[in-house]
């Protein structure tokens, strides 16, 4: 493995390398990481190297071009992942010294773990937006929900009256009929005699 150990980056006093906006968080950010690595293996070495010090609940290692060389590693507590800080600020990974610091917010598996995950909303289709344009285009708001023809003749009240009684006519739905119980208890003696064997 590629690891060796060196002095770490000059930073406030008591936290090597830690950020002054980053409150403590159970969720370390590093960067710096060698981006030719598999995914699995990334995420398998950082899980190797930090779980040394504390127990390491995900490590969350993303591939696209925006995230490559970067990673984001959950520890149960604040001070599980303040020691890995500490420790492993500046060592050598893979080639590269890694630049560990706190994340900004909680992790969704901090927050799923507390009760405090929410998922994230869809957004709503810019409905404001479409009916301001269909204003524009067509003078009006849009269609009424069920269109009523202009020249159409209104119900005759004898076809009214019929729609109940082809209802009525459909017939009526016949409970189903309930098999005789009496069939099981004949099984049931049958296995009675074979167990008496």
């Amino acid at each position: 493995m590629a690891l060796n150990a060196r002095p770490p980056l000059p930073g406030p006093p008591g936290v090597p390398g830690a950020s002054k906006a980053n409150p403590p968080n159970q969720t370390l950010y590093c960067k710096n990481l060698n981006d030719q690595l598999q995914k699995e293996d990334l995420k398998r070495a950082l899980y190797m190297l930090f779980s040394t010090y504390g127990v390491v609940l995900d490590v969350i290692a993303l591939k696209t071009s925006r995230m490559r060389g970067q990673a984001h590693i959950v520890f149960r507590d604040v001070d599980a992942s303040t020691q890995a800080m500490r420790a492993l600020q500046g060592t050598q990974f893979f080639g590269k010294p890694m630049h560990i610091d706190y994340a900004r917010s909680k992790s969704d598996t901090i927050k799923k773990l507390d009760g405090s995950y929410k998922l994230p909303e869809k957004e709503e289709p810019a409905s404001e937006n479409q009916n301001s344009a269909q204003l524009a285009v067509f003078g009006s708001g849009p269609a009424p929900m069920k269109a009523k023809p202009v020249n159409a003749p209104a119900p005759a009240k004898e076809q009214v009256e019929e729609k109940p009684a082809q209802e009525a006519s459909k017939g009526v739905k016949r409970p189903r009929e309930e098999e005789p119980e009496e069939e099981e208890e004949d099984d049931d003696e049958a296995m009675d005699v074979s167990d008496s064997d």
